[in-house]
């Protein structure tokens, strides 16, 4: 995250205290101390926190105190450093389920009370090759509708996502608005098509520069990426998509449910009871790690 322009500083810390005759280390004191002033409002989102030696002070602790609480709330997401700038108080992750139900980006961050924004990097119709074909069971060659879009929630872009859909399917997709609008809400009113089940993977990446610099994060920073292939009704898939997260401002729920007994035959009752079709598998292609099997929806 940037910082905004006319950040306000953190207020002080007020009456926070370290017990030094706990057996507790001082810096993790330190670090549930800061959590707590954030918890509380104390310290908001984009606030810039108060330079190592005035912490120092704040709390009667050393440099080194001070370097391994910051550390370890950076770890956490609480708090984001910026090099010449100082180090700010991060904005809330937000919760998405993309990974439990099967919704999209939009309609997650509409439930929340933050309508997104889409930008569109590019939308239109290309050839598909094996990998896309293979997919979308269409024939290598056949009319895709590529749309790859950053979507922004308050001004900041959270996520990349490249979608493919057969154009035989959504005729009139590629001249489409979908800046402020759910691509599977047009699906469903202007092409009659409703997503029944899907299947997505969900893995840790390293952002690349063109990646960073579209997301306003480092390069190399960690997202979160999720493979989806969804499907109708009567089995056909109709869309695919990849999407990288940033993984400083995204979390994912997910329900579990535990099946009495062991085997196939038990994996396969626990998912009917769940209401979940029967399946598994990845959608990342050769080479890479399967990091969540059988999210189906």
């Amino acid at each position: 995250m940037k910082a905004m322009a006319g950040t306000r500083k953190a207020p002080q810390a007020g009456s926070v205290a370290i017990d030094r005759s706990s057996a507790m280390p001082l810096h993790v004191q330190l670090k549930q101390a800061m959590e707590e002033q954030i918890a509380r409002g104390q310290w908001r989102p984009g606030d810039l926190l108060p330079a190592e030696p005035e912490l120092c002070r704040m709390f009667a602790v050393s440099r080194t105190t001070v370097r391994q609480a910051m550390t370890e709330l950076a770890y956490d997401g609480l708090i984001i450093r910026e090099r010449g700038r100082g180090t700010f108080v991060a904005p809330p992750k937000l919760t998405e389920t993309a990974v439990q139900r099967l919704s999209g980006f939009y309609e997650d961050m509409l439930t929340l009370g933050h309508p997104p924004v889409s930008q569109i990097l590019r939308q239109e119709t290309v050839r598909a090759g094996k990998h896309i074909a293979a997919l979308l069971k269409v024939p290598v060659g056949a009319r895709v509708v590529e749309i790859e879009r950053l979507r922004f929630v308050h001004n900041d872009p959270l996520v990349l996502t490249t979608t493919y859909l057969p154009e035989s399917l959504c005729p009139g997709l590629r001249d489409a608005d979908l800046s402020r609008r759910s691509l599977y809400e047009y699906l469903e009113t202007e092409c009659g098509l409703v997503l029944a089940r899907g299947r997505r993977t969900i893995e840790a990446v390293a952002a690349d520069a063109r990646q960073a610099k579209l997301l306003r994060t480092e390069k190399r920073a960690p997202l979160i990426l999720i493979h989806s292939l969804s499907y109708l009704a009567d089995g056909r898939p109709v869309e695919y998509y990849h999407a990288l997260h940033r993984g400083d401002r995204s979390r994912f729920e997910v329900e579990l449910v535990r099946g009495v007994g062991r085997g196939k035959s038990s994996r396969a009752a626990v998912r009917r009871r769940a209401g979940l079709p029967p399946g598994g598998g990845t959608l990342v292609g050769k080479g890479h790690k399967k990091a969540i099997s059988g999210l189906d929806k």
